[in-house]
């Protein structure tokens, strides 16, 4: 083991050595296998290069991160089977959230193809991309519901990805699918660089109530004002998750490379400790915020 010592600062649990600290959220992409469409304008244009996991590599070792789980990012069959290759071809991958067309009546094939690759072990969980659906209620339609319903019986959790408006057919949806887990990605995004906690923080109570989802501590940097966040401004929303969902159903993810446009990969774990310290957690409650949550949500397998 080449990485660090960690420090004793039990307030953010670094001072257990069973402590084990999961990435549950990043992605890699190659430009010259595909352009990524969702990538427009020059405030985005940083992300316009070749991410792989050779560049995050570094950061993994220097955090302490001890397993990560990556995420599709375009609605492309392709990409899938690619990044199971890559989970098969590095260590440090432990699950991948690969992409389904839920509005396709060739989904049980699709699923079917995925399981038969080589690296089929390491698909922890589905997503489509709520978030750019032109219909706020795409979440809440019974074709997808009865989809969501059917990944629940393949044993596949759901990651969400929403905006804040497209919160209710979310709650809709979970509410729906009570055989279905479910993963919140980026706290549904809320408004953080205006400092708008509601109706957010109201519907992300109503979500909590329903127990077959969790939420991932993610993609904050990117919804606050880029190079100008200080970690109070997340503080508010931590609250809210932690009164909410508890720790137990609490678990975190960089957002890498995305969270480069307003925060290193290091700053995503020094924000995160901080706002653990600053709250009375447990040993037993920091665990699950790093490791724990992610372990029984995408039922990951890792040594230790």
């Amino acid at each position: 083991d080449t990485r660090p010592p960690r420090s004793v600062d039990t307030a953010t649990g670094r001072g257990l050595t069973a402590l084990m600290r999961i990435d549950s959220h990043h992605h890699v992409w190659d430009l010259a296998v595909r352009e990524q469409s969702w990538i427009e304008g020059d405030a985005m244009a940083p992300l316009l290069r070749t991410f792989a996991m050779d560049d995050l590599r570094p950061s993994l070792r220097a955090a302490g991160i001890d397993g990560t789980v990556l995420v599709q990012t375009v609605p492309v069959a392709a990409e899938t089977p690619e990044i199971l290759d890559i989970a098969l071809a590095a260590p440090e991958v432990v699950g991948v959230v690969g992409w389904l067309d839920l509005e396709s009546d060739g989904c049980a094939e699709s699923l079917a193809g995925l399981r038969a690759h080589a690296g089929a072990r390491y698909l922890v969980a589905i997503r489509d991309l709520a978030q750019f659906k032109p219909d706020p209620t795409w979440l809440a339609r019974p074709d997808v519901i009865a989809r969501l319903r059917w990944l629940g019986e393949e044993g596949i959790p759901y990651d969400l990805l929403t905006l804040p408006p497209q919160l209710p057919a979310a709650i809709e949806a979970v509410r729906a699918c009570p055989g279905t887990s479910f993963v919140m990605d980026h706290l549904s995004k809320p408004y953080i660089a205006r400092g708008e906690l509601e109706p957010w923080a109201t519907q992300m109570r109503s979500l909590a109530a329903l127990p077959n989802v969790v939420v991932k501590v993610s993609g904050m940097f990117t919804e606050a004002a880029w190079g100008t966040w200080e970690p109070d401004d997340f503080r508010p929303y931590f609250r809210v998750l932690l009164e909410a969902f508890g720790p137990a159903r609490i678990q975190f993810g960089s957002d890498w490379p995305v969270c480069l446009l307003s925060a290193t990969y290091e700053q995503t774990i020094d924000v995160m400790e901080e706002l653990m310290a600053g709250e009375d957690l447990s040993d037993t409650e920091c665990e699950a915020i790093w490791s724990g949550t992610a372990r029984r949500t995408y039922g990951l397998q890792l040594a230790g």
